[in-house]
């Protein structure tokens, strides 16, 4: 629980603005991983000098943000929440499980920089991201999937 209330304290500013939070989350997904983009068909042709402008990348780093914010709320009970996205990430997106641990690291340098969260706060949501990669996972072995 202390985790997740020391990265609850700090989603403020991440929630009071989820697209420009989640293009930068994005944007700097891509430019880190540039494999990773190929995973999101609607981006994979966007150039890199495209992404900060993109709004498409905005709305989706938007959903990205507000799933996590309700995963954090629930504080470990999310099963309800986890369950049908591990399943369409698995079944639909095909998304390898890496690519949460991923982007763990780059929200992580994103909330930092931008909600002021310390490197005690970056390990809370390393150790919450673990229990939630963890729970996919195990949705995914249980789907046959192995991304």
């Amino acid at each position: 629980m202390a985790d997740f209330d020391m990265v609850l304290k700090h989603w403020g500013p991440v929630e009071a603005d989820y697209s420009s939070h989640g293009n930068l989350v994005l944007t700097r997904l891509f430019h880190e991983h540039p494999e990773t983009q190929k995973l999101f068909p609607k981006f994979a042709g966007l150039g890199k000098g495209d992404l900060a402008s993109n709004a498409a990348v905005s709305a989706h780093g938007a959903t990205v943000l507000k799933k996590l914010g309700e995963l954090l709320k629930a504080k470990g009970n999310h099963a309800a929440i986890l369950k049908p996205l591990a399943n369409s990430h698995a079944t639909k997106h095909k998304i390898p499980i890496n690519n949460f641990r991923l982007i763990t690291e780059v929200i992580a340098k994103i909330m930092e920089e931008k909600a002021g969260l310390d490197a005690a706060g970056q390990q809370a949501l390393r150790n919450v991201m673990a229990i939630v990669i963890a729970d996919i996972d195990s949705t995914y072995k249980e789907l046959g999937y192995t991304g």
